[in-house]
């Protein structure tokens, strides 16, 4: 997966380890297989949105949109981020959601967010 080291600037929703630890081990193993090499790639660039937003702007991206607001990720897919309980909040296209954890990690090509519960592409 070579796009994390293009110029960018990218942002990253990050899952901790924790979060990698929610999926079950048959499944992480699965997706370590070479078989699985683009269903693992779709999934890690479904975490990623082109440019830097950073929380700042991601929250002025919400307010504007009248309480949320649609990311484009890198693969192609779409999250939606809200705020609930003062938490930026993110939704997935199946409809589950992660928290974001930490916020505003700088990178040398963009910046990153940890996120509670890794999202899946549809």
């Amino acid at each position: 997966m070579d796009t994390l080291n293009g110029a960018g600037p990218f942002t990253v929703f990050a899952p901790t380890n924790a979060a990698f630890e929610k999926i079950p081990a048959e499944t992480r193993n699965g997706l370590m297989q070479p078989d699985q090499r683009d269903a693992l790639t779709g999934i890690l660039t479904y975490h990623v949105v082109p440019g830097r937003v950073d929380a700042a702007a991601l929250t002025q991206q919400i307010d504007a949109g009248g309480g949320s607001a649609t990311l484009t990720t890198v693969q192609g897919g779409t999250l939606t981020a809200t705020v609930v309980d003062g938490t930026v909040t993110l939704t997935d296209e199946a409809g589950n959601t992660s928290k974001v954890v930490m916020a505003d990690v700088a990178a040398s090509n963009g910046i990153i967010h940890a996120i509670d519960t890794v999202v899946m592409p549809n």
